[in-house]
């Protein structure tokens, strides 16, 4: 049971009222690294909005402001101004009237590292300009510089109304050392050399986008050129990553043209380029034309045969240059309408590109991490006005809950209804500002359905139901009931669902509405059913308890159609493996026709269960053999090599020459399970060429062997990794320290160990190394190593400690 909803939190946030409009921002910028300054001059074309106005006010944060003027007739004319680190008031010379366009000169000098302003755990910085390695001190690292606006963040590096809702045209000149490459929005319009070594590009975005969507980057780029309806498509990427450019956006063109096709609306802009950037300060940012991608987006060959993870990322982006660069939210409150947006986009890919199976597999994943957030995600509603600071609202109720209501709505209204409705909403108000009531409105007018029910309910609203799902089978009546009960405190759901009934073989859908806190459906049947299946489109954001027996698991297995049906099944057989049902499931779904679902059996299975492992064991090595999905190999080798059985080694020894990063992994791991010498002998081989899934098994074998000549392997190894895909080897590096009793070879690896453990506090993750940290400290106590002991102590408390 969930306590009743909480008082809202933070501060009424309103919409930011516009009394000045940006027109067209004009700015000519040039740094200085190794001070990380940028010095800039700034052209900014306003209006009134809606009355006379006779002043100015601008965000400029943390700056210095050498000359301020309003230009008339090409002069300068001096304004007095008021300037407090982050804004500027302006007195201008006389009252302007709505409509009369005047423009306002300042040079400046934005100084980033000064800015005060705290990001988020998804955006970890507000600095808004970036200079990364500036004094080129760091072996290998290039230096690069770019930006980062939203959410208000445009403002530390140009004077700017720093709002959402306001939109204008931009024109950028940069100057660099010519050797270096720039992007910005828009179209590249002009490049001059200047003759002392440095060039100065021109970017013009001459349609009107938001300030936090202002973007610019130079560093050494290789460019990969693509096209998409003969509009360039590029790839930036470090020249060392050249041969994978290609491969690692391929999808984007058809992307392109899915969203294009699918929203009825063209991608609205001259270019779109993507490039990665060391050091990103979040995973990816929607740029207007010019999305910036963080450094763990690359990938080469191999890594891409075994999975393309960043593709999500990809089209997520990309679906912004509709649902938040073309159309934006007018607030940090309605910011559903960007983000949950993007977020669903990661579902309807991988239904178009691989199939419904692919597309709910996404979907509940994005459930899962919803759900993750408790009882604190529960309270929240997903249009927000209550806040404290607008980086609250970029969280897991406006990503992943948004774009799960959206996937419910979609199946409320239908296909065909859902994208005509965005199709409108698009139109209406293209080049400006939504909010989630003209997402409404859009809708209800291509359905023709009053939809307030819905919005008050799941945009208006928290929380979600908490369902418990009873059946009773009268045979002297022939009457099937179905007992639906929201045990959740508080609030009662309407939910429109489909209940599915098979009955001898054949099924008939029934669509019901739940409108109280406890319903109860019946259906006159022929015979008793095989399955009734609840919620049978799986759209619910419920947590649902459902009593339907291990047999009728097993039936929906295999005659229910969706990913969620298998899954349901094969979970619940993974509970029960020693039912000969559960395990006629579990062996069955190790050559289901979706391959995560055949990872996600053969992940499950107790190899230790007789019958089990008979009836598996032959799938098992022919999928660790011909599976065309190489994780599905490596599952396969993973469940093989937790029989602990030396008959296997020749396999093992055969998939350790795999192409496949995930294959050489298990292959490893089951190999160290029965002959540890052989598997370090293999992995001092693989060191050489080891990333994501091969780097962790060697992490794990050198941990299980307790070598601790081989901690350097460790530090090596973090230092090449990208943050997302290092914590496991930061974990086995702190296992393997555990295990050494001498100070000096502690000393000088635990400080290295923990700068990598640092890595996560801008993401306030630290505190998932705080259990090992915590085993080290015991551990060390126990043997008396004092000085050891007092290290980890402190290092405990550092991670302890907002």
């Amino acid at each position: 049971m969930l306590p009743a909803k909480a008082q809202q939190p933070g501060v009424y946030r309103e919409t930011a009222p516009k009394v000045n409009s940006l027109v067209h921002t004009e700015l000519e910028v040039s740094f200085d690294n190794r001070k990380e300054l940028l010095h800039g001059k700034a052209w900014i074309i306003l209006q009134p909005y809606a009355y006379a106005v006779d002043s100015l006010t601008l965000d400029a944060k943390s700056m210095l402001i050498h000359e301020l003027a309003l230009m008339k007739a090409g002069k300068k004319q001096p304004l007095k101004y008021r300037y407090d680190s982050a804004q500027l008031q302006i007195k201008l010379d006389k009252t302007y009237r709505p409509g009369e366009k005047y423009t306002i000169y300042i040079a400046y000098t934005a100084q980033p590292a000064l800015v005060k302003s705290q990001g988020s755990s998804a955006i970890t910085s507000a600095r808004g300009l970036y200079f990364t390695n500036p004094d080129s001190t760091i072996p290998g690292k290039p230096v690069q510089i770019w930006t980062q606006g939203e959410t208000e963040a445009s403002s530390a590096w140009f004077p700017t109304i720093d709002k959402p809702n306001q939109k204008m045209t931009t024109e950028i000149r940069m100057t660099v050392p010519a050797a270096y490459t720039t992007l910005s929005n828009g179209r590249l319009a002009a490049q001059h050399s200047n003759g002392d070594g440095t060039r100065t590009d021109t970017w013009k975005m001459e349609l009107p986008h938001a300030p936090y969507l202002v973007m610019m980057a130079t560093g050494m780029y290789y460019i990969y050129k693509d096209k998409w309806k003969n509009r360039e498509v590029s790839y930036y990427v470090e020249p060392a990553q050249a041969p994978y450019a290609k491969k690692l956006f391929a999808n984007t063109p058809e992307m392109m043209t899915f969203i294009s096709n699918t929203l009825g609306v063209d991608y609205p802009w001259n270019k779109y380029a993507q490039i990665i950037v060391r050091d990103f300060v979040s995973g990816a940012m929607e740029n207007t034309t010019a999305t910036v991608h963080g450094d763990f987006t690359y990938q080469n060959d191999r890594q891409l045969t075994d999975d393309r993870v960043w593709d999500g990322n990809i089209v997520h982006e990309l679906f912004h240059q509709w649902f938040g660069d073309y159309v934006t939210t007018e607030s940090w409150s309605n910011l559903t309408v960007n983000e949950s947006f993007a977020n669903y986009s990661e579902t309807l890919w991988q239904e178009y590109k691989y199939g419904p199976d692919a597309g709910d597999y996404t979907n509940n994943n994005a459930l899962k991490i919803y759900m993750d957030g408790g009882l604190a995600d529960e309270q929240k509603n997903l249009v927000r006005f209550y806040y404290d600071t607008q980086e609250d609202v970029i969280d897991r109720v406006t990503y992943q809950k948004g774009g799960r209501i959206l996937h419910m709505l979609r199946n409320c209204l239908g296909k065909e209804v859902f994208y005509k409705g965005l199709h409108l909403y698009l139109t209406q108000n293209a080049f400006k500002t939504g909010e989630a009531q003209q997402l409404r409105l859009a809708l209800e007018e291509a359905s023709g359905r009053d939809l307030n029910w819905f919005f008050n309910q799941w945009y208006y609203g928290s929380g979600h139901p908490y369902l418990d799902v009873q059946y009773n089978w009268n045979a002297a009546t022939g009457i099937q009931t179905v007992y639906v009960q929201q045990t959740q405190a508080g609030k009662t759901f309407t939910l429109p669902f489909a209940i599915d009934i098979y009955t001898n073989g054949k099924k008939e859908r029934h669509e019901v509405w739940m409108k109280q806190k406890a319903d109860t459906f019946r259906f006159a049947l022929p015979s008793r059913p095989e399955l009734v299946n609840v919620d049978a489109d799986k759209v619910l954001i419920a947590v649902k308890t459902d009593h339907k027996s291990l047999q009728e698991y097993a039936y929906q297995y295999f005659h229910a159609p969706l990913y969620m049906d298998r899954l349901e099944a094969i979970q619940k057989a993974a509970a029960a493996q020693q039912d000969a049902d559960a395990r006629k499931v579990l062996v069955a779904a190790c050559k289901d026709k979706f391959f995560r679902l055949r990872i996600t059996a053969m992940d499950s299975l107790n190899m230790q269960q007789p019958e089990l492992k008979a009836a598996a064991l032959p799938v098992l090595l022919n999928l660790a053999r011909t599976d065309s999905f190489t994780l599905v190999q490596a599952a396969a080798i993973k469940a093989i090599g937790r029989l602990k059985d030396t008959t296997y080694m020749p396999l093992f020894r055969e998939k350790i020459n795999s192409r496949s990063y995930g294959v050489q992994a298990a292959a490893l791991s089951a190999m160290a399970a029965v002959n540890m010498p052989e598997a370090k002998h293999y992995a001092a081989m693989l060191e050489k060429d080891s990333k994501d899934y091969l780097s962790w098994a060697l992490a794990a074998v050198y941990v299980m062997s307790g070598d601790t000549t081989k901690l350097d392997f460790f530090s090596r190894t973090l230092d090449s990794m990208f943050t997302n895909m290092k914590s496991r080897v930061v974990v086995g590096y702190l296992k393997l320290l555990e295990q050494t009793s001498d100070n000096v070879t502690f000393n000088d690896n635990f400080q290295k160990a923990l700068k990598y453990v640092r890595d996560y506090k801008p993401y306030h993750l630290q505190g998932r190394f705080v259990p090992v940290l915590q085993s080290i400290k015991d551990r060390k106590t126990a043997a008396h190593l004092d000085a050891q002991a007092s290290m980890v102590s402190a290092a405990i408390q550092e991670m302890t400690t907002p």
